[in-house]
């Protein structure tokens, strides 16, 4: 199996053609050129070619009259094109192999497109010049970018500089299959944690859920699902602590139904025991998002205050 893409300067966009056919295909060679002859032997030609013909393995997108996009209308470059064949085959082969789980074929489609939408499309966007739409100087594309041999390597290196361009796109590629994996199974592990949240122990008249593991991400879950919550009280099973919690009301903001008392904010061990009267109270971020005791009936406590003081102030 050969993966052929153009030689010269790399692109995140190519790079992450060739990290998604490598998921798939981890044994295939990659070759760098512009010789039409090896493009054309090639079982993938990729950024490179002039043609667009996924069942024949080709996925470049530089042809004229090339204007296939989205149905949002972002632009495909040779990652959205790439992805778009084998993004759902390549969430499948990352989910089993990192996570153990055997995603459903519908579930693959839906993580696959939306890495589409928070991660291809901007390398997409940045790769056809539509950089005002994808992020800037420390975007994706922008790092990837950074891998290539700058001009001091080039003078440095003389003929062998081609040979450190392979090294360094190839190192590219695993930085985006490593982007990929932590992509998958974040939503992996947010698909799973449904089932668990919404069985979670409420408490307070429906007010507080209790999380027996702080690592679930519960946020979403309980702002769609769940309007009477207003603190979500957690064990963090690593740090051997309970935390409380407020429920954000949109994933851009620390805006919350409602926040931790005033009083507590910003203070830590002694000074938050004395307020709260809870003895082995931990710390209260300035910010009132959340909170901290060593024990279960502690952080029990500071719930109840904590909703005590919201209703009154409601």
């Amino acid at each position: 199996m050969v993966i052929v893409t153009h030689s010269g300067k790399f692109h995140a966009d190519d790079a992450w053609a060739v990290a998604a056919l490598k998921v798939l295909f981890p044994a295939a060679q990659v070759v760098r050129t512009r010789d039409a002859a090896t493009i054309e032997a090639g079982d993938f030609a990729v950024d490179v070619g002039g043609i667009w013909d996924p069942a024949s393995g080709r996925f470049d997108h530089h042809q004229k009259g090339f204007s296939a996009a989205r149905q949002t209308g972002v632009p495909y470059a040779s990652a959205g094109l790439v992805w778009r064949e084998y993004g759902a085959r390549c969430v499948s082969a990352m989910a089993l192999a990192h996570t153990g789980h055997q995603l459903p074929e519908d579930k693959a489609r839906e993580i696959a497109y939306g890495i589409d939408a928070d991660v291809v499309q901007y390398l997409d966007l940045s790769d056809v010049g539509a950089a005002k739409s994808a992020p800037g100087s420390y975007g994706l594309s922008a790092v990837v970018s950074g891998f290539n041999p700058n001009w001091l390597d080039e003078q440095r290196l003389g003929e062998a500089a081609d040979d450190y361009r392979l090294e360094q796109f190839l190192r590219a590629v695993q930085v985006l299959t490593d982007i990929m994996v932590n992509g998958v199974k974040y939503r992996v592990g947010a698909l799973l944690a449904l089932e668990q949240v919404r069985q979670s122990e409420v408490l307070e008249d429906g007010k507080v859920l209790f999380l027996k593991n702080a690592a679930l991400p519960w946020s979403q879950v309980v702002r769609k699902e769940m309007p009477k919550v207003l603190f979500v009280i957690s064990h963090s099973i690593a740090e051997q602590r309970y935390l409380i919690s407020t429920v954000p009301v949109s994933p851009e903001t620390f805006d919350a139904r409602a926040n931790l008392p005033e009083s507590w904010a910003g203070l830590r061990d002694a000074e938050l025991a004395a307020v709260t009267g809870v003895p082995d109270a931990g710390f209260c971020h300035n910010g009132r998002f959340i909170a901290s005791a060593k024990s279960y009936e502690g952080i029990r406590t500071m719930a109840s205050i904590a909703l005590k003081e919201a209703l009154a102030g409601s």
